[in-house]
């Protein structure tokens, strides 16, 4: 197992380089210095010493690739692609390209926190509800139950997200007044403005989730070991649980765990209508600014995680079915 984890880790180095070399070409290539220059300190009329003071600043003033001017090792360090490329392998992400911006190491440090607050009861809870309620579904399969349960799914399925948190707020917040309709507060005080965001989130992915897991569940259900298990006395709560649930865990993981990243990265849409200060929120705020820099990191460590994601997924699969060996 050891030689796979470094394998799939090398594998994921191999890739985050070649996120972090287009994301570079397309933001420094196709985009130059210069541009980002204009785009951030806008106007209609924006001088050359303007956009040089701009680069200068920021460090945009160094050769991209290879620096002529310095000695020894100081022409590979000396660069833009060195210290805006490079570094992020480092973790270290530098300032943001915005005026009023500063270190984004400590905005993303400081922002996962509220994100964190937010998805990971939220990832918890889709699990276990969606699990549940498909569970229900099969255990009353071809009956009223299970018909109406898949209709509503259906239902669930094909509204937006949007949708749940317009309606969400008017009802809850402005008609009912049980939630605040937007906010944050530190620490315990965060609670209440975490309450409608989760629970409207929960319902906008309920009904995927719960489709795709009742389907997993009956297709094992029609199974010769689940058959041997009714044959062996077994109540049917205890075949879905003990065996039909154990089996189907392999896609649940993988379906589940390709969420996780929105664990850390946070919502884009949900951050932005609560106004909540997490890494979505950070996210659609330099994308409104043009701060490519922040931009440029969110890729990075999105891709980060997917990749710490994935080799974790196959780590479960081990735990989920000792048949399963990584080799």
């Amino acid at each position: 197992m050891l030689r796979y984890v470094v394998r799939r880790i090398g594998y994921g180095l191999l890739i985050l380089l070649g996120v972090n070399l287009a994301t570079f070409v397309l933001f420094f290539t196709v985009n130059t210095p210069d541009d980002m220059a204009r785009l951030n300190i806008g106007g209609k009329r924006v001088s050359q010493e303007q956009i040089e003071k701009w680069k200068v600043e920021r460090g945009y003033d160094k050769p991209l690739y290879w620096n002529d001017a310095q000695d020894g090792s100081a022409r590979l360090t000396e660069t833009i692609f060195w210290e805006r490329s490079v570094s992020l392998f480092m973790l270290d992400f530098g300032r943001a390209d915005g005026e009023s911006a500063g270190d984004i190491g400590h905005e993303v440090a400081t922002r996962m926190v509220a994100s964190l607050k937010l998805a990971l009861p939220l990832f918890l809870l889709q699990v276990l509800a969606s699990t549940l309620f498909a569970l229900l579904l099969v255990m009353f399969r071809h009956t009223r139950l299970d018909f109406w349960g898949t209709v509503a799914c259906v239902v669930m399925l094909s509204i937006s997200a949007l949708f749940y948190i317009i309606v969400g707020q008017v009802l809850f917040s402005k008609v009912l007044r049980l939630a605040p309709i937007s906010g944050w507060a530190e620490g315990w005080g965060a609670l209440p403005f975490l309450v409608l965001p989760i629970v409207l989130g929960l319902l906008s992915r309920l009904g995927t989730e719960a489709r795709l897991y009742r389907a997993m569940f009956l297709e094992e259900i029609g199974k010769d070991y689940v058959r041997t298990a009714r044959a062996k006395g077994l109540s049917e709560i205890a075949v879905l649980l003990r065996h039909v649930l154990r089996n189907a865990l392999i896609p649940i993981i993988t379906s589940a765990g390709g969420y996780l990243p929105y664990v850390f990265l946070g919502s884009l849409v949900f951050e932005s209508f609560f106004g909540i200060p997490g890494l979505g929120a950070y996210v659609i705020d330099a994308i409104a600014g043009q701060d490519f820099a922040i931009v440029r990191t969110m890729v990075f460590l999105g891709s980060l995680l997917y990749v710490a994601t994935y080799i974790v997924i196959d780590l479960a699969y081990t735990w989920a079915d000792p048949r399963v060996r990584l080799a």
